[in-house]
C-alpha cells in the first residue's frame, strides 16, 4: 500500500547522508529529515491523530515544513495547507468545512491560527526550528494507504463563491512527482531550487514531492526576494529553478549584477502559475544562460496538465504538450471537442485530476463531466498537440462584439522597453459593453505617458485591442506565488 511518505523512508536506507534540504544556510540530510519526519510522526499520533482525520498546517517555506507534511502523510493524515497570510475568519472557515482534527503553525505567522483554533476549541501545535520531538514514540514506517485515499486537501482561492477544499490522492501527487521528475530529467545529483511557497500545489506536489521522490535536494528561500534567489542559485549551485512570471521578471531587474557566468550549474527553470511573456524568457535566456520551460497546471489538476519538455524542445507562446499519461481536449460550451487550432475551453484528464471538491457533489459532477476537467481556461491546441492557453474564461473581455484576450495584449505591453509589468482587465463602457484597459508598472526613471504607450500598441495590435485606457501603478498586486491578482484591480480607485 503506497504512502506519500514512502520515497524518504526509501532513500534516508539507501542514501542517510545525501542531501535533502538546504535553507538558512544549513543542510538537512535525508536521514535527518527521517529521522524528525518519524519523532514527529510519534507526536501526532500522541495527540490523537490517525488515519484519514485533517491536519490544518500554516507555515512558510522552511525545511520544517517538509519534516511535517512527511509526517502528517506518514502517519496517514490529510495535509491542509493555506496561505500564510490567511486571516483568522478565513483560516476558520477552513477548519470548519474540512472538520479538522489538529492546527499546526509557524511561531512566526501563528497569531490568526492561534485566535482562530481558541474559538473552535481546537489543538494547536507551534512550531519552532527543529520542531518538538517528545510525546510519542518515533513512528517506525508509514502506514499503508490506498492509491484513491485523500492525501492533501488544498483549498481555492474562492473567486467564484466561498473556497472549495480539492481532494488530491495518493496517486495525484504520485503521479505528479514522476511525472515531473520525468519531464525535466531529475536525477539524485541535481540541485533543485525554488522560492515558490510550499503551501500552494506547484511548491509542494510538484517542487517538494518531485525532489524527495528522486532523492535530489531542494534549497528553499523564504520570503522570495530577486537578490536572495539569485545568491542561492550561485552558492548553492542549483541546476534546476522554480518559479513564477513575476519571479523571473524580478530576478531580471535586481539590483546585483549577475550573469550568466555566475550560475554555470544552472540547466533550466521550470516556470507555471500564469502566462509567461515571450520578452521575459528571451531576456531570461541571453543574460543569465538558461532556458525557462513553461507548463500548465491548476489546483484541481495537483498542478500538472503540460510541459515544454528539454527533449521536445519549448515552443514560444506554448505551454507544451499534455504530460506522458494524460489527455488535453478543447471544447465549446456544449462539451463538443473542438477542431486543431480553434479556441474554446481546456478539459484535462489523466492520474493528475483531483478526486474531487470535499462535501460538495453538485460542484464536482459540474466541474468533473465524465471524469473529465473542466478548467475555465480559453486555449487551443496545434497541430502537433502543443496546447497554448489564451486566456481565463472570465478573463476575456467583449468590446464591441470583438473578443480580446487580455494575455495577448499583455504580450505586446510585455515588449516596450519602458514597462516592467502590465495587466489587461475589461471596463464597463455604455457604448462598447467593455473596453480594453491597461495598468502598468514602470522601469525607475521612465516617463512613459498613455498617449505615447497607446501609439505604440496601433504599431502592433488591431485597433479593437488597444489599450485605450491606461493606468500607471507603482506596484500590481499579487498573490502568494507571486501571480498578478487581476481581481483585486478595482478601476474606479486606481490614481489617475
Amino acid at each position: 500500500m503506497p504512502n506519500v511518505a514512502d520515497a524518504v523512508w526509501r532513500h534516508a536506507t539507501e542514501r542517510p547522508a545525501a542531501v535533502a534540504l538546504r535553507a538558512r544556510g544549513r543542510t538537512w540530510s535525508f536521514a535527518d529529515l527521517r529521522e524528525r519526519a518519524a519523532a514527529f510522526a510519534g507526536l501526532l499520533r500522541a495527540e490523537g491523530v490517525r488515519p484519514g482525520h485533517r491536519v490544518v498546517l500554516v507555515a512558510p517555506s522552511v525545511p520544517e515544513f517538509a519534516v511535517v507534511s512527511t509526517a502528517v502523510h506518514a502517519v496517514g493524515a490529510v495535509l491542509v495547507t493555506l496561505n500564510t497570510m490567511a486571516t483568522a475568519p478565513e483560516i476558520g472557515y477552513v477548519l470548519d468545512d474540512s472538520g479538522a482534527r489538529l492546527a499546526l503553525a509557524w511561531h512566526e505567522t501563528a497569531t490568526a491560527v492561534e485566535k482562530a483554533a481558541a474559538e473552535r476549541g481546537l489543538p494547536l501545535l507551534v512550531l519552532r526550528p527543529d520542531l518538538p520531538v517528545g510525546g510519542g514514540a518515533p513512528l517506525s514506517e508509514p502506514v499503508g494507504r490506498g492509491a484513491d485515499d485523500t492525501a492533501l486537501l488544498l483549498y481555492t482561492s474562492g473567486t467564484t463563491g466561498r473556497p472549495k477544499g480539492v481532494e488530491i490522492t495518493v496517486d495525484n501527487l504520485d503521479f505528479t512527482a514522476a511525472a515531473f521528475a520525468e519531464q525535466l530529467a531529475l536525477t539524485p545529483d541535481d540541485r533543485f531550487g525554488s522560492g515558490l511557497p510550499l503551501f500552494h500545489v506547484f511548491g509542494q506536489a510538484v517542487c517538494l514531492n518531485g525532489a524527495l521522490r528522486v532523492g535530489c535536494s531542494l534549497s528553499l528561500l523564504s520570503p522570495f526576494e530577486p537578490n536572495a534567489m539569485l545568491r542561492m542559485v550561485r552558492d548553492d549551485r542549483v541546476t534546476v529553478l522554480a518559479g513564477v512570471p513575476t519571479m523571473w521578471n524580478a530576478m531580471l531587474h535586481a539590483d546585483d549584477d549577475f550573469g550568466a557566468d555566475d550560475f554555470p550549474a544552472l540547466r533550466l527553470a521550470g516556470s507555471g502559475g500564469a502566462s509567461l511573456p515571450g520578452e521575459v524568457i528571451r531576456e531570461f535566456q541571453e543574460r543569465f544562460g538558461c532556458t525557462i520551460l513553461e507548463g500548465y497546471g491548476l489546483t484541481e489538476s495537483t498542478g500538472a496538465g503540460s510541459f515544454n519538455s528539454p527533449a521536445l524542445g519549448p515552443r514560444t507562446g506554448s505551454v507544451g504538450p499534455a504530460l506522458p499519461g494524460t489527455t488535453v481536449e478543447i471544447r465549446d460550451p456544449a462539451g463538443e471537442i473542438l477542431p486543431t487550432g480553434e479556441v474554446g475551453e481546456v478539459h484535462l484528464r489523466g492520474p493528475h485530476v483531483m478526486k474531487g471538491y470535499w462535501n460538495r457533489p453538485e460542484a464536482t459532477a459540474a466541474d468533473l463531466p465524465d471524469g473529465r476537467l473542466r478548467t475555465g481556461d480559453l486555449g487551443r491546441l496545434d497541430e502537433d498537440g502543443f496546447l497554448y492557453i489564451v486566456d481565463r474564461l472570465k478573463d476575456l473581455v467583449i468590446r464591441g462584439g470583438y473578443n480580446v484576450y487580455p494575455r495577448e495584449v499583455e504580450e505586446v505591453l510585455y515588449g516596450h522597453p519602458d514597462i516592467v509589468e502590465a495587466a489587461v482587465i475589461g471596463v464597463p463602457d455604455p457604448h462598447y459593453g467593455e473596453e480594453v484597459a491597461a495598468v502598468v508598472t514602470l522601469r525607475p526613471g521612465a516617463a512613459l505617458t498613455a498617449e505615447e504607450l497607446r501609439g505604440w500598441a496601433k504599431e502592433r495590435l488591431s485597433a479593437y485591442k488597444v489599450p485605450h485606457l491606461v493606468r500607471f501603478v507603482d506596484a500590481l498586486p499579487k498573490g502568494s506565488t507571486g501571480k498578478i491578482l487581476k481581481r483585486a484591480l478595482d478601476w474606479d480607485t486606481l490614481p489617475d
